[in-house]
């Protein structure tokens, strides 16, 4: 199946995914959402969740991320954070809008967990 990603210069790059023997596989990242549509078709799709999370806490842990490994200053990472904290509904937004569907990361792992002990095609 042919993905479609987009690197870190923003080009369009198109690479071969090969699923092999595995049973499921989990695409996940900002771009995941781009691919559901093309597995649902292929029948390959088990579920798409796009990961709802406090905001906040969200912001917290980028930071604290992002200051631990010195990957810019921090009032630049301060301004980045709070520029993804108030892009994050409408990231959300597009993900749900490409066919995930929002939920808890809790919620995701249990129903992923659902599907591999009820034997689920994609499971197989």
């Amino acid at each position: 199946m042919p993905v479609y990603a987009i690197n870190q210069d923003r080009r369009v790059a198109t690479r071969l995914f090969e699923l092999a023997d595995s049973p499921l596989f989990v695409a996940e990242g900002i771009f995941a959402a781009e691919i559901v549509e093309e597995c649902r078709h292929r029948g390959l799709l088990a579920g798409a969740y796009a990961l709802r999370r406090p905001r906040g806490a969200t912001f917290l842990r980028r930071l604290a991320r992002d200051l631990a490994e010195q990957r810019k200053g921090p009032g630049v990472l301060l301004r980045r954070g709070l520029t993804l904290l108030r892009a994050e509904p409408a990231v959300l937004r597009r993900q749900t809008g490409l066919g995930a569907e929002a939920a808890r990361g809790r919620d995701v792992l249990r129903r992923v967990a659902g599907l591999l002990a009820a034997g689920h095609p994609q499971a197989r």
